[in-house]
C-alpha cells in the first residue's frame, strides 16, 4: 500500500522536548472506516470517530508506529485538522501522489515556544463520518478568556 509523508503545521511536543512534525498516512479500506462504528467510545460519543479512523491510517508520527488514538488525542488542534485534510484528500479516488496543504509551516525544525503568527488564521476541515465542512478560526484571541 502506498503511503503518503506529511509534515504537521504545528507538530506533537514530546515530554523529552523533542517536536515531531513527520508522519506517515496510507489510504483507508472500507474495514478501516466501518471497524470504529463498533467501539464503544465511538457509540457514547460520535466525534470519537475521527481521532479512531485517523489512528487506523496514520503508521507513523515520529517515532511512533503504530500510531494510537492517545498519540493524536495530543496533538494540538491545527495539527489534528491537518490529519483530516489529508485523509480526505488520500481518500478521495483522485489524490496525487504529492499534497501540499495551505499552511504556514516552516521548512526548519521549530523552536520550543511557537511564535502567535505560525498558525494559518483559519483552518476548514470534513468530518468523515458526517461530511460535515467546519471552519476553525484560530486567529481569535484568547488571551482575555
Amino acid at each position: 500500500m502506498n503511503e503518503l509523508p506529511f509534515m504537521l503545521p504545528v507538530g506533537l511536543l514530546t515530554s523529552d522536548g523533542h517536536l515531531h512534525r513527520q508522519g506517515l498516512m496510507r489510504p483507508a479500506t472500507a474495514l478501516d472506516e466501518i471497524e470504529p462504528l463498533g467501539d464503544p467510545r465511538v457509540q457514547r460519543n460520535e466525534a470519537y470517530y475521527p481521532l479512531l479512523l485517523l489512528a487506523r491510517v496514520t503508521t507513523r508520527l515520529g517515532p511512533f508506529a503504530p500510531v494510537t488514538p492517545d498519540v493524536l488525542a495530543a496533538l494540538p488542534a491545527a495539527d489534528f485538522a491537518h490529519l483530516q485534510q489529508l485523509y480526505a484528500h488520500l481518500n478521495s479516488g483522485h489524490a496525487p501522489a504529492a499534497f501540499t496543504p495551505p499552511t504556514h509551516a516552516p521548512a526548519t525544525p521549530l523552536p520550543a515556544a511557537l511564535p502567535d503568527t505560525f498558525l494559518p488564521d483559519t483552518v476548514e476541515t470534513e468530518c468523515p463520518h458526517c461530511g460535515a465542512v467546519l471552519e476553525l478560526d484560530l486567529s481569535a484571541d484568547l488571551a482575555g478568556a
